[in-house]
């Protein structure tokens, strides 16, 4: 990233001064809200993805928000926020390519108010546990080295174990994590796909196998792991594929270190879908033939819910079942 974008309200942060420490070299260019850039309609995502530049901002409403019905990991009080918009990975099926008009990186910075957001949940809901997941606009931790994300929230979550920390990511950057006694109200999330189809549909993600070995490496050190099989991606052979890709799983880490598990489909709302389309028309993934059912692209429902039970079957030869969850596609812009 050769470029910062910094809203004048930030100017003074010091976040935002070790953000901008970090990146020396990069050119600084002042603007009144982070919006007047990512929000231009003349963008093209897929271009700009191959160099995306970094936004500084404050998150101003809506920190902290509850999820969809239907989604969680066991607890009754869900709710998500998010602290950065976009990923620096580009796994074909990801929906923020069709939600947001740029692929530059958003960080908020302010990251004080989004504790104090999490505090009133907290008290609203005491003494009852409450799940917040991260990693919804983004990826927890893949930026966590510039950002300081990580760090900052552990402190908190250390000090009031009845809410847990979902964190989701893709990456294998832990270091932050492997220093310090591992936490059991925060669980490291990571989704996976067969190995074969993870290579020709999860552009620059760590390499699979480095994957696992560093998951098993955190579960060995105590933390919980979550595992996301989300979206569950059809191809001929899935059943051989996704066995496959459970032993692997199952074979690295041990089944005492699994928090949860969760399953979820492939599903675009139908504007989503055509404006992802439009950006890969060639893409093998897109073009398989998907159907349309109550305005999302998905596919057929004999194929989706044929998938859902034999992934699920094959999870319960290694797991108890009340680990499973059953998660629906939540998509709304924080």
């Amino acid at each position: 990233m050769n470029l910062i974008y910094l809203e004048k309200n930030m100017l003074s942060h010091p976040r935002a001064a070790k953000i901008k420490q970090r990146l020396p070299h990069a050119k600084v260019i002042e603007c009144d809200h982070y919006s007047e850039v990512f929000n231009l309609k003349s963008q093209n995502f897929r271009i700009q993805k191959k160099s995306p530049q970094l936004i500084i901002a404050k998150k101003n409403n809506n920190l902290v928000l509850p999820t969809p019905e239907h989604f969680g990991i066991g607890g009754c009080h869900n709710y998500y926020f998010s602290h950065m918009l976009n990923c620096i990975y580009d796994c074909r099926y990801c929906f923020l390519q069709g939600m947001f008009a740029s692929a530059n990186y958003v960080v908020f910075a302010n990251f004080e108010d989004f504790i104090t957001a999490i505090e009133k949940v907290i008290r609203l809901h005491q003494p009852e546990p409450v799940y917040f997941f991260s990693g919804y606009d983004c990826d927890s931790l893949a930026l966590d080295k510039l950002t300081g994300f990580l760090e900052f929230f552990i402190e908190f979550f250390q000090a009031n174990k009845q809410a847990y920390l979902e964190l989701r990511t893709k990456s294998i950057n832990l270091a932050t994590l492997m220093k310090q006694p591992a936490l059991k109200n925060i669980i490291v999330a990571s989704s996976f796909t067969p190995k074969l189809i993870s290579a020709q549909v999860e552009h620059k993600v760590p390499d699979y196998a480095k994957r696992l070995n560093a998951y098993s490496k955190l579960a060995e050190a105590g933390w919980p792991i979550g595992i996301r099989l989300d979206p569950l991606i059809y191809a001929d052979n899935f059943a051989e594929l996704y066995t496959e890709l459970i032993h692997d799983i199952f074979s690295h880490i041990d089944r005492k270190s699994i928090h949860s598990i969760s399953i979820g489909p492939l599903r675009f709302p139908e504007k989503m879908y055509k404006r992802i389309l439009k950006l890969y028309p060639d893409d093998k993934l897109l073009t398989h033939p998907l159907t349309k059912r109550d305005h999302q692209f998905s596919y057929t429902a004999s194929i989706e819910q044929k998938m859902q039970h034999f992934v699920t079957n094959e999870l319960c030869k290694y797991i108890e079942s009340n680990s499973i969850f059953h998660c629906t596609p939540w998509l709304n812009s924080a």
